[in-house]
């Protein structure tokens, strides 16, 4: 097998993975959003660089993963989705990063604008998540989408989302249809609920894919509310939640949580993918208390 990047190298091995979650900013200053990657690069295998999170304007993934490669923070794993650019625009993107020396991917379709600081902007879904992940591999034969031939192929480990709920049919059909190509690995959402977790494992478990499990450190009951009724995907136990309102020190308890949950996952998955929502303030913290640095 042919090693993409030294990130599919750590795919390929028995290592636990640690990832991180960076946003680029909403502006041209980098200092902060840089200082979060310096936080993690040390001990991450991988930092992930959101597009557009939530449908809202930032500086784009590809641009910031360049900057993470010049301050020498790892490797970036580019986050790319099908809302804001045609197939045109998206196979563009990618030959570009590939040019850049990006070579992970995270391929997504992405919240709809809706939902964003653009509400009036047209959503392009031109292609869809699994449309697209065909295109990667016509790419990386050397053509694009047309059948037209490319002059270099690029070379990319790839990876996709899914939700971690075994319950969700549709979800684990699209999940299905994903892994039709060439992934390397999945990234889940946030995981609070083992038991589920571990049901969704033995539904995909025919695949032989890494899996990196989704971590937030809950802050808040508010958090807490908010995520488990708004976010898909997302299922807190009441037993995490109760914790959380009667701790003293919400913020504490859910690092606490949140290493007990890493604790019991480097078990049964390759590996965590770390997103604070904020600054990776604790995210060290947590996994020391997990011990997994």
């Amino acid at each position: 097998m042919v090693l993409k990047s030294k990130f599919h190298e750590k795919l390929l091995s028995d290592k636990f993975l640690i990832t991180g979650e960076v946003s680029p900013p909403k502006g041209t200053d980098v200092s902060a959003p840089l200082k979060n990657a310096e936080r993690i690069h040390t001990f991450a295998d991988a930092i992930n660089v959101t597009d557009n999170q939530c449908a809202t304007l930032h500086m784009s993934s590809l641009a910031f993963s360049r900057l993470l490669i010049e301050q020498k923070y790892g490797e970036p794993i580019m986050q790319m989705t099908c809302r804001d650019r045609n197939r045109i625009g998206l196979q563009a993107d990618l030959l570009g990063a590939s040019a850049l020396g990006i070579s992970n991917l995270l391929i997504m379709s992405g919240d709809h604008p809706a939902t964003g600081d653009h509400p009036k902007a047209k959503a392009v879904y031109d292609l869809d998540s699994v449309q697209l992940l065909k295109t990667i591999g016509q790419m990386k034969n050397g053509t694009d989408m047309s059948g037209n031939p490319l002059n270099q192929s690029p070379s990319f480990c790839v990876g996709v989302v899914s939700n971690a709920d075994p319950n969700e049919r549709l979800q684990l059909m699209k999940l299905e249809k994903k892994l039709l190509f060439d992934v390397d690995f999945i990234q889940t959402q946030a995981v609070f609920d083992l038991e589920k977790f571990k049901e969704f494992l033995e539904k995909i478990n025919v695949y032989d894919i890494p899996i990196i499990a989704g971590v937030i450190p809950i802050r808040s009951v508010k958090m807490a509310d908010y995520m488990n009724d708004h976010i898909p995907g997302i299922s807190i136990p009441p037993e995490i939640r109760e914790r959380i309102e009667c701790a003293e020190n919400p913020e504490s308890e859910g690092i606490l949580i949140a290493s007990e949950l890493i604790f019991e996952l480097k078990s049964i998955c390759r590996g965590v993918h770390m997103m604070p929502v904020g600054p990776h303030t604790n995210t060290r913290l947590i996994l020391e208390k997990a011990g997994v640095l």
